[in-house]
């Protein structure tokens, strides 16, 4: 089975939530203001439950109650509104995964670490729009849920074969199918219709030296990932800590023995609280 084919396959699969491709249509409107886009996410209302839930936690760390997504809205911008709506509408995407193939709750504990490194990486670098970090390293494995609701048995094979031969398991993956999650995942990106930086940093965030137009972004999910492996918190199944291309900390321009701790101790802080919440919204 191709990559198109384990896609496209699955027509709930290959699409995200309507309102997603509405809000984002929105927000493109320079006519468009915070109420009309209050409007189209109220539509939801589980949507806007979980978004101010997500606003109120450790996320954002605010002294005060947000109690409507027009206030959210006017504290933390639009772009980075859109950021969470992408990031709770594709956690509720994937649903019915055996638990013998992959623990959803432990995949999504790995994957909300991987997106607080990254987003305390991208803060330490000076960007402004550190949601787009944090989607980036919450969605780099999202490949691997594909191979497991659209080929079970053969990645089941894949899981054994890594665990017997003490590869990792994207290294597996790429002998089994031809192909890697980081791959699948990028691919799925597009199907999506989502923007190239995403689609890079997941598409390379094993091989950070082929990433072309987007390498810092790139790099982060690299880093993101491994420290979130050694933290221990989850696990998308890999039973070893993927390996940290050391470049990485020089493409984004932080020493290494400085920054570590202390974006080890950002997610210490956050992340009961922050995983807590969304995994709520899964």
């Amino acid at each position: 089975m191709n990559i198109t084919e384990l896609i496209q396959g699955d027509s709930q699969l290959a699409t995200l939530p309507e309102v997603f491709y509405k809000l984002n249509a929105a927000i493109e409107d320079p006519d468009c203001t915070f109420d009309d886009i209050g409007e189209i996410i109220s539509i939801d209302p589980a949507l806007t439950v979980r978004l101010l839930k997500i606003v109120n936690s450790a996320f954002y760390g605010f002294s005060t109650q947000v109690e409507t997504v027009t206030h959210a809205l006017t504290i933390i911008g639009t772009d980075q509104l859109t950021q969470l709506v992408l990031a709770t509408s594709v956690m509720n995407q994937f649903k019915g995964i055996p638990r013998d193939l992959i623990d959803m709750d432990s995949f999504w504990r790995h994957s909300i670490t991987a997106g607080l490194a990254a987003r305390s990486i991208a803060a330490l670098s000076g960007e402004y729009n550190v949601e787009r970090f944090f989607v980036a390293g919450l969605l780099h494995d999202v490949g691997r849920l594909i191979f497991c609701i659209r080929a079970p048995d053969e990645i089941a094979e894949v899981f054994k074969k890594a665990e017997a031969s003490g590869k990792p398991l994207y290294v597996e993956e790429q002998e089994a199918f031809g192909f890697d999650h980081a791959e699948l995942g990028g691919q799925l990106l597009t199907a999506w219709d989502l923007p190239e930086r995403l689609i890079e940093a997941v598409s390379c965030h094993h091989a950070p030296a082929k990433a072309i137009k987007h390498v810092e972004e790139t790099a982060v999910v690299n880093l993101a990932d491994a420290i979130a492996y050694s933290l221990n918190l989850g696990s998308s199944g890999e039973r070893f800590i993927p390996p940290m291309e050391p470049k990485s900390w020089e493409c984004i321009g932080l020493p290494e023995s400085l920054y570590l701790p202390m974006i080890k101790d950002k997610i210490d802080q956050q992340f009961e609280d922050v995983a807590n919440v969304f995994l709520q919204t899964a």
